[in-house]
């Protein structure tokens, strides 16, 4: 598909409406095959009082005597709705790993990084001409943990308020090129940071139902309760070690305001089931108090569900995301190393899903779910130099009553 754009932002957009509906398309095809696969069975998911975790849980159904539609995949956040008076809490650990760095779609290596892209930092004020030309520092992996808790409570049977926080965990494996120019590696240096991430009031709708369909809305805040001031030790192209404010992608949270929508589709028939979303996070302020805000992140996705027992169910999913570059800038963030250039954030990746959902009943009207789901990604086309990501994977636990 090509994309003609006066813009990059016209061009982000345009790429984000198309893949928006190309997963709606993908999940009304499969809707419509199911049917047609189970025609004559009596369809699943009683249009009552259908109860969905924030990763994917439904056990409200099945409280109240009627089947229930598969659970969506344990990392589709978002998608559900709890009965009156009803609570939810949920543990999700989720985890992700990246390892390498692309430009565009095209990957390229510390070498190349560290000869090519322009440094645009004067690292030796008053000193002019005293600084490498390029970038001296280039990253070699990184990984991040993130432990969400949530609760959602039943106000109404179609209006839910849900509330989550999580503890955030990011560590940074970096190569330093030796001196001013060329490819002699001196060494490599390790960072991290940890500590409370943003939290995210919302309130989820129940839209719409239907004979085994139902689609749901979630409106949510997330408040900058994160650090975005965390520092941490770098290797410098002569030999010292260096204290500085750690890169964008280290810091802990947006530091702004961001409205966090989301849009949810689910269906089911026999033993299978389907759903798409659509979500975003979409900054509220120009900037935050360091001067930077991140680009708004819009995201899409369509999966397919079979149920292979009473009690499991196995998922496959496609996501695709689009986001833009940082905006503005942090005085306090700079350096000869690409996590300090705004212009190296945001990007477009499309990724796969395969997962399992299993639930255990407690009795007297309490449930306990469990999920897991492990992605790698398709395609990633990135404002680069950035890291690539290589995989990720999401756990669930939540405990209805």
């Amino acid at each position: 598909m090509t994309f003609t754009c006066l813009t990059r932002g016209t061009c982000r957009r345009a790429r984000a409406l198309t893949l928006v509906s190309a997963a709606l398309f993908v999940t009304h095809t499969a809707a419509a095959r199911a049917q047609h696969m189970s025609h004559g069975a009596t369809p699943q998911g009683d249009a009552t009082s259908t109860t969905m975790s924030e990763v994917g849980m439904m056990p409200g159904a099945m409280q109240q005597g009627h089947d229930h539609m598969n659970p969506p995949p344990a990392g589709v956040m978002g998608a559900h709705i709890v009965g009156k008076g009803k609570v939810m809490l949920m543990y999700t650990p989720m985890f992700m790993k990246m390892d390498g760095s692309r430009i565009g779609t095209r990957r390229v290596s510390p070498e190349e990084i560290v000869t090519t892209v322009p440094n645009r930092f004067d690292m030796n004020p008053g000193m002019p001409g005293v600084q490498p030309p390029t970038l001296r520092i280039a990253p070699q992996e990184m990984s991040a943990e993130m432990h969400m808790f949530s609760a959602m409570y039943g106000i109404t049977d179609t209006i839910n308020l849900m509330v989550m926080s999580s503890y955030v965990e990011k560590r940074m494996t970096m190569i330093t090129f030796a001196g001013m120019k060329g490819t002699t590696r001196l060494g490599i240096s390790e960072g991290s940071t940890e500590g409370l991430g943003d939290t995210t009031v919302a309130l989820a709708f129940k839209l719409w139902q239907g004979q085994g369909q139902r689609l749901n809305g979630n409106i949510g805040v997330s408040i900058p309760t994160a650090s975005i001031t965390e520092r941490g030790r770098m290797l410098s192209p002569m030999g010292m070690m260096m204290d500085m404010r750690s890169a964008y992608g280290m810091q802990l949270g947006t530091g702004t305001y961001d409205l966090v929508p989301s849009l949810t589709y689910l269906g089911g028939s026999g033993r299978l089931g389907w759903g798409a979303q659509i979500k975003g996070r979409i900054a509220l302020e120009d900037e935050n108090d360091e001067g930077y805000r991140w680009g708004n992140l819009y995201e899409a996705t369509a999966w397919l569900s079979y149920k292979l027992t009473d009690g499991l169910s196995g998922t496959a999913r496609l996501a695709a995301s689009t986001q833009d570059e940082i905006h503005g800038q942090d005085p306090q963030i700079g350096g000869i190393f690409q996590g300090t250039y705004p212009e190296f954030y945001g990007g477009e990746r499309i990724e796969a899903f395969l997962g399992l959902n299993g639930h255990m009943p407690l009795g007297e009207g309490r449930m306990i779910r469990v999920g897991i789901e492990a992605g790698v990604p398709l395609y990633q086309n990135l404002n680069g130099p950035q890291l690539e990501r290589d995989w990720s994977l999401a756990f669930t636990a939540g405990l209805h009553f």
